[in-house]
């Protein structure tokens, strides 16, 4: 049989498509639950990302133009803990179209500050009790696996078996992830474990991995500390020897690098807080631990 362009081009673009069509379509809120909804999610799901690449979580709120671009979408993916302040507002337009799911609503959190302005919608001064940067911990990221898992059988039951057997192969690349963390930071002596960081995203890593840890600007990554907290933080950096500290990809470093010519500190390499400049969690955790361990190993 002759081969004409036309059929040339016709079983390229065969190869191309997918062997099966998404069953669901979800709409993503946080780069690293994108991630997570096409782990857990395979060739059934289709997911929107509504926040982009380099587009700041703490900041996101979605418009007329990102509900329009999640379509039909059945849900609505969020980070939960507070991270998202507009949860109620969009569940209001989206109405019965759609489900609104925080992944990491009934996670175990930590304390911390709000994370936000410091404002609610009627002009309130607040403050969150807990810290929402969770996906730092593997541990919970591999228990939102499940979570997702369950979200998706439910809004899809035909699904559920792809779904769980999904989640379960990504929660075993999370259980290596956590072991290879574990191995790379014990090249770190456990007294220099203090993680000096721009803002307080780190917590849960802190917490699962033994650190201690300091931010520069607190919850808020805009906000300089008073030359009182400063001075205090000069001298807390100074009296635990800190070998580093850590600026981040999302953050303007001029603060911390003035920091380090104060202090002699060294700068480490910048950390990816909230993934969305990382091309999946996966390589979000390995990236900040060689970075990490640069700075403050042996």
């Amino acid at each position: 049989m002759r081969t004409t362009p036309l059929l040339i081009g016709l079983l390229s673009l065969s190869l191309r498509l997918p062997l099966v069509a998404a069953e669901l379509k979800v709409a993503s809120l946080h780069p690293l639950i994108g991630d997570l909804a096409k782990q857990v999610g395979g060739e059934r799901v289709e997911v929107v990302d509504l926040i982009g690449k380099n587009s700041d979580p703490h900041h996101f709120e979605p418009v007329a133009a990102d509900l329009q671009k999640a379509g039909d979408a059945k849900l609505y993916l969020a980070s939960g803990m507070g991270m998202e302040s507009y949860m109620e507002s969009l569940r209001g337009i989206v109405g019965t179209k759609a489900q609104v799911v925080e992944i990491g609503k009934d996670l175990p959190s930590i304390e911390g500050e709000c994370d936000h302005e410091g404002h609610d919608h009627e002009g309130h001064d607040h403050e969150h009790e807990i810290d929402p940067h969770w996906w730092h911990s593997i541990d919970l990221f591999r228990r939102a696996a499940t979570i997702t898992a369950d979200t998706f059988a439910k809004a899809d039951p035909a699904g559920a078996e792809s779904y769980a057997k999904n989640a379960a192969a990504y929660r075993t690349k999370l259980d290596e992830l956590e072991r290879w963390t574990r191995k790379e930071i014990a090249r770190i002596p456990r007294d220099k474990r203090h993680l000096a960081t721009a803002h307080a995203a780190f917590g849960y890593f802190c917490k699962d991995f033994g650190f201690e840890p300091v931010s520069v600007q607190g919850m808020n990554r805009e906000q300089m500390p008073d030359p009182k907290k400063l001075a205090a933080l000069v001298a807390e950096l100074k009296e635990h020897q800190v070998g580093a500290i850590f600026p981040e990809k999302e953050s303007n470093p001029k603060i911390l690098e003035a920091l380090t010519k104060d202090t002699g500190i060294k700068l480490g390499d910048a950390l990816i807080a909230d993934g969305s400049t990382a091309e999946s969690y996966e390589a979000m955790m390995r990236h900040n631990v060689t970075a990490i361990v640069k700075g403050l190993g042996k």
